[in-house]
């Protein structure tokens, strides 16, 4: 498939996927949420723009991470955690900060398009599957390499975010698509399911992980405002 027909292709699902989620009954079962930075799980942390940001997720989504570790650890391999749960307020610095580069390299936009624009990679506070506590966003590090693998828009952390984070997009290099896919297949193991448009993006619980595997009841909803508003768990 060329990369014009992937990339319409990849938006179709994304669009048929949402539509789909909006239509799922939320249950939530109230589980809490389990802060990862305090297990004693083999990870890597990407720093945050939130201070001490605890990449908090659904107590049942721990187990499969440990999982996740135990099998890239036999291939001298760690999971990277990028962002879990999120705050209202953490999303919309997040999308504010992507709006902003947006503005200045789009200066013939108006706000409604630099929206748009924002809202493919970055979803506006209350629509994020990150204040469900069960989106992950991760990437893989190389430890006998020391670095983090080349997933084809990234240089290290450094992710660009553009039609190349699709999760299958043609035009990146065989390598890249093998450690994507290798990425995926952790997950995807574990019971998520991978973002239409974010290969680093998975989910469980959610509405979008029940509209993934066409159920009618998620079993996490939206958990609201947990935050002091320095963006910290208060004590």
């Amino acid at each position: 498939m060329d990369t014009e027909s992937y990339c319409t292709q990849a938006e179709r699902e994304e669009r048929l996927r949402k539509q789909r989620a909006s239509q799922v009954r939320v249950d939530d079962d109230g589980s809490p949420l389990i802060a990862l930075s305090d297990t004693d799980l083999p990870l890597v942390f990407e720093p945050s723009m939130i201070e001490d940001y605890e990449y908090r997720v659904r107590e049942a989504v721990c187990p499969k991470i440990e999982r996740i570790c135990r099998r890239l650890q036999s291939r001298d391999h760690v999971l990277v955690i990028r962002s879990a749960w999120r705050s209202f307020r953490h999303q919309f610095r997040l999308w504010e900060k992507k709006a902003a580069v947006m503005r200045l390299h789009h200066p013939e936009r108006n706000e409604e398009e630099i929206a748009e624009m924002v809202s493919r990679f970055i979803a506006p506070p209350r629509e994020s599957m990150h204040a469900t506590g069960g989106a992950v966003d991760a990437l893989l590090y190389d430890t006998t390499t020391d670095r983090v693998l080349d997933f084809g828009n990234n240089e290290g952390l450094e992710l660009e975010l553009d039609e190349r984070c699709y999760p299958r997009h043609p035009g990146i290099a065989p390598h890249a698509r093998q450690n994507r896919q290798w990425l995926m297949d952790q997950f995807e193991e574990e019971g998520f399911v991978v973002d239409c448009l974010e290969y680093w993006h998975f989910d469980f619980g959610n509405v979008h992980w029940a509209a993934g595997k066409g159920l009618d009841v998620a079993r996490y909803g939206i958990i609201e405002e947990l935050e002091d508003e320095d963006g910290r768990f208060p004590n």
